[in-house]
């Protein structure tokens, strides 16, 4: 796997394998079911990606949709492509949401909401939580 993807905590964070993409859970969580689509590529350029990965993403957004509109019953996403510091081809998924969500005994608001998302409001997981919430939301992806 690509530097970017164990940077966001492979193999701790899979929710889901495609041909050309992982879906991985975000360890620091802007809003509950943050996640990560990040490209099985070593490629640096969207554009540089074989145009079978063009195609698998379309099904990969789709399930992440279906699965996070169950999960955090969203009102909004994001998708955030801000390869600056992972360099990867990945892109940050982000379920916005009006208010609060809870999980596991921890609230998730929006605190960007409705305006972009708030990156540095995220709240940073342990292992345990990692490993509970990459399962949880993995169900929806059955």
């Amino acid at each position: 796997m690509n530097p970017t993807i164990e940077k966001f905590g492979y193999p701790a964070t899979l929710v889901k394998e495609l041909r050309h993409w992982l879906v991985l859970l975000r360890p620091a969580q802007v809003t509950l079911g943050s996640l990560v689509l990040a490209a099985k590529s070593e490629v640096t350029a969207y554009g540089a990606l074989p145009a079978e990965a063009f195609a698998e993403q379309g099904v990969a957004v789709a399930a992440i949709e279906r699965a996070l509109a169950q999960f955090t019953r969203f009102e909004r996403i994001n998708y955030l492509m801000l390869m600056m510091v992972d360099p990867q081809v990945h892109f940050h998924v982000i379920p916005r949401y009006h208010g609060t969500r809870h999980w596991n005994g921890v609230d998730f608001p929006d605190c960007g909401w409705p305006g972009p998302p708030q990156l540095a409001s995220a709240i940073t997981l342990n292992d345990d939580q990692i490993e509970e919430l990459s399962a949880s939301v993995a169900l929806y992806f059955k």
